[in-house]
């Protein structure tokens, strides 16, 4: 017959390995927060719009991300405070720069 106390000790042995103490976990540091700022773009209204004058616009808001607006398009009208928009019309003149 087996002893009960090796039964217990068996029986406890993967309990055991499940109560190790770890070290706390680290927090990834958020990244800096880029915040666009529309203001500084206004002066590319009636532009013609091109990939490189998108840079610009991105640098001079700092934005992170452009997104153009095309003419007649629909949008998502989710928020985020790193995007900059370029709205154009058919002549690809810029008519709006937003940021969200």
């Amino acid at each position: 017959m087996m002893d009960i106390r090796l039964l217990a000790m068996a029986a406890a042995l993967p309990l055991a390995a499940c109560t190790q103490e770890r070290p706390p976990e680290s927090t990834p540091t958020p990244p800096t927060e880029m915040t666009c700022k529309a203001d500084a773009a206004q002066s590319y209204i009636g532009q013609t719009a091109t990939p490189d004058l998108g840079g610009a616009i991105v640098k001079a808001t700092g934005a992170r991300t452009l997104r153009w607006g095309p003419p007649r398009s629909a949008m998502t009208m989710d928020y985020r405070q790193d995007r900059v928009n370029v709205m154009y019309d058919d002549a690809y003149k810029i008519t709006q720069v937003t940021c969200g």
